[in-house]
C-alpha cells in the first residue's frame, strides 16, 4: 500500500489510520452484535417465550457457526482474497442481523443469529490478517494490534449502553438494526479503501481440511452448548467430546500428509503459538460467561432496567480497552509471557471476588470486581494476539487469524455453557420441594425472568404472599448460582439464608434498585 508523508504521533500514516479505523469497525460489529444481544436476554423472555435452553442458543448459534467455520473463512480468504471475503462477510451479517429483527419466535432468531455466525467467520480473521499485512514491524503492529483490541472493549460498552437504551425507548428488535448498520458502513468503507491481499502461492484448496475442520470444531461446540441439557457425564455428551477429538485427530493427521495443508499444524509445536493460543480461550471463557450472568444479575436481582445495566458494566469495558492498548506496548517493552500471566491472575481474582456477590452487595464493589475482571482480558488477549500474529507467517495470516478467532469463540462458547449450566442446575435446585402449582413452577424453573413474570402475575390476582415468596426462591437461587458460576461453590448456600431477607426487598417487583 502506498504510504503518504503525513503520519500521525502513532507513526501510522493517514491511509494506514483510515484502514485500521475500517477493520476496527469490522470487528466492533462482531463484538457489538454478542454484547447486545446479552442486554435483550431479559426482554426476549418476556415478548418471545424464550426459556433458558432458547437463550443460550440464542447466545450460542452464532458462536457455534462461527467457530465451525473460522478456519475454513480464514484459510479461504488467504486464498481467494482478503478483501473479497470482508466484504461478503460484511454483507451476509448485515441481511441475517436485519432479518433477525424480524423475528417473532426464538427459533426464527436462532436460525438469523446462525446466519450471522458465517458472516462473521469470514469478517474476523479477515481483518487481522488484514492488519498483519498492513503492519509488518513488530512495534507498529503491536500497536495497531493494541487498538484492534481495544475494539472489544469499545464494543463491550456499546453494547449493552446502546442495546439498554433502544431496549427501553424502542424495542428489542432495534438492537440487531443498530450492529446491521454499523456492517453496512463497515463494507462501504472496506470497498472504498481496504486493499486485497492474498497468498501469493495460491496453493489448490484443501477440501478434506476444510470439511474436517468444520466437522470437529463444530461437534466439540455443538457438544459443549447441549451438554447442560444432557448431563456433562451422560451418554451423548461423552460421546461427542470423543467424537470432536477424534475428528480433530484424523484432521491432524490429514493436514500433516497433505501437500498443501490449510493449517499447517506444526505451528502448534512452538509454545509461544500454544501458550497465547490457549490464554485466549481461557480469557474468552471468563469474559462471556462472566458478561452473560452480570446482565441478568443486574435486571433481575439489582433491578436495573437494562439502560442502566449497560451504563453499569462500563468499567469492565473501560478496562478492556484501556489494557489492551498498554497491553501491547508493554508486551514489546518486557515480554509477552510477563504480561499475559499477570493478566490470567487479574482475572482469577476477579472470579473469585465475584463469587461473594450477593442481593446486597454495593455497586462500586461490583466495580471494582469488573475492574479487575476487564483488565485482565485486555492485559491477556490483546498480547496473546500479538504473539500469536508473530509466528504466523505474513502469507498465511489468514488461517494464523482464524486460530486466534477459533480459541476465542471455544472458550466464549464453553464459558456460557459451563458457568451458565453450573448456575442453571443450582438456580433449580432452590425449587425442590416447593408447592407452588404446577402452572406457576414449571415456568419459574426454566429461568430467573419467567420466575419474576409468574411472581408478578400472581400479585396482580391478589396472591401476594405467594408472589413475593417465589420472588425470594428464585432470587436466592439465581445467586446460588452466580456463585458458583464465578468459581465459590462452596458458598452456594448463601441464596438460601444469609442474602433471603435482601432479595426479598420490594417483592415481588422490586429489589434493590439504586445499591
Amino acid at each position: 500500500m502506498t504510504r503518504t508523508a503525513t503520519t500521525s504521533p502513532t507513526g501510522f500514516t493517514g491511509r494506514e489510520r483510515v484502514a485500521l479505523a475500517i477493520l476496527c469497525a469490522a470487528v466492533f460489529v462482531i463484538n457489538v452484535s454478542t454484547t447486545i444481544v446479552n442486554i435483550t436476554l431479559p426482554r426476549l423472555t418476556e415478548d418471545l417465550g424464550a426459556s433458558t435452553e432458547d437463550l443460550l442458543w440464542i447466545v450460542d448459534a452464532f458462536n457455534l457457526v462461527f467457530a465451525a467455520l473460522v478456519l475454513a473463512g480464514g484459510s479461504l480468504s488467504d486464498r481467494y482474497g482478503r478483501k473479497r471475503a470482508l466484504v461478503v462477510g460484511l454483507a451476509l451479517f448485515a441481511v441475517a442481523s436485519f432479518g433477525g429483527a424480524t423475528a417473532g419466535s426464538p427459533d426464527a432468531l436462532i436460525a438469523w443469529r446462525a446466519a450471522a455466525g458465517v458472516g462473521a467467520a469470514l469478517i474476523f480473521p479477515v481483518t487481522l490478517s488484514i492488519l498483519s499485512n498492513l503492519f509488518t514491524d513488530r512495534r507498529r503492529r503491536a500497536k495497531a494490534i493494541g487498538i484492534w483490541g481495544a475494539t472489544t472493549g469499545l464494543a463491550i460498552a456499546a453494547g449493552p449502553v446502546v442495546g439498554g437504551f433502544l431496549v427501553e425507548h424502542v424495542s428489542w428488535n432495534s438492537t440487531l438494526v443498530f450492529p446491521g448498520a454499523v456492517a453496512v458502513l463497515a463494507l462501504l468503507g472496506t470497498v472504498w479503501r481496504i486493499p486485497e491481499s492474498r497468498d501469493p502461492a495460491t496453493p489448490p484448496p484443501d477440501v478434506g481440511g476444510i470439511a474436517l475442520s468444520t466437522l470437529g470444531l463444530g461437534l466439540l461446540v455443538y457438544t459443549l452448548i447441549e451438554a447442560p441439557a444432557h448431563g456433562w457425564t451422560s451418554t451423548a455428551t461423552l460421546g461427542g467430546l470423543a467424537g470432536a477429538v477424534l475428528v480433530l485427530v484424523v484432521f491432524t493427521l490429514w493436514e500433516r500428509a497433505h501437500e498443501h495443508p490449510m493449517l499447517d499444524v506444526r505451528i502448534f509445536t512452538n509454545l509461544r503459538f500454544t501458550a497465547a493460543s490457549a490464554s485466549i480461550t481461557f480469557a474468552f471463557f471468563a469474559m462471556f460467561g462472566f458478561i452473560f450472568l452480570v446482565t441478568q444479575y443486574f435486571q433481575f436481582v439489582k433491578d436495573y432496567g437494562p439502560f442502566e445495566s449497560g451504563l453499569r458494566i462500563l468499567p469492565f469495558a473501560l478496562c478492556v480497552g484501556i489494557t489492551s492498548i498498554v497491553g501491547s506496548r508493554l508486551a514489546v517493552a518486557v515480554g509477552t509471557k510477563l504480561v499475559v500471566a499477570g493478566g490470567l491472575g487479574l482475572l482469577a481474582a476477579g472470579f473469585a471476588w465475584t463469587s461473594t456477590a450477593s442481593g446486597t452487595t454495593d455497586y462500586l464493589v461490583i466495580a471494582g470486581q469488573m475492574v479487575l475482571m476487564g483488565s485482565g482480558l485486555g492485559l491477556t488477549s490483546a498480547p496473546a494476539t500479538e504473539a500469536i500474529m508473530g509466528v504466523v507467517p505474513a502469507e498465511k495470516a489468514g488461517v494464523g487469524s482464524a486460530v486466534n478467532d477459533a480459541t476465542r469463540e471455544l472458550g466464549g462458547t464453553l464459558g456460557v455453557a459451563v458457568i451458565g449450566s453450573v448456575s442453571l442446575s443450582l438456580y433449580r435446585e432452590a425449587f425442590e420441594g416447593d408447592r407452588l402449582p404446577a402452572a406457576v413452577l414449571e415456568p419459574a424453573r426454566e429461568s430467573i425472568g419467567s420466575a419474576l413474570g409468574a411472581a408478578a402475575r400472581l400479585a396482580a390476582s391478589g396472591d401476594g404472599g405467594p408472589a413475593s415468596a417465589l420472588v425470594v426462591r428464585a432470587r436466592g437461587g439465581y445467586l446460588d448460582g452466580l456463585q458458583a458460576g464465578c468459581g465459590g461453590g462452596g458458598r452456594r448456600r448463601a441464596g438460601r439464608g444469609g442474602d433471603r431477607g435482601a432479595v426479598a426487598a420490594g417483592a415481588p417487583g422490586g429489589g434493590a434498585r439504586g445499591r
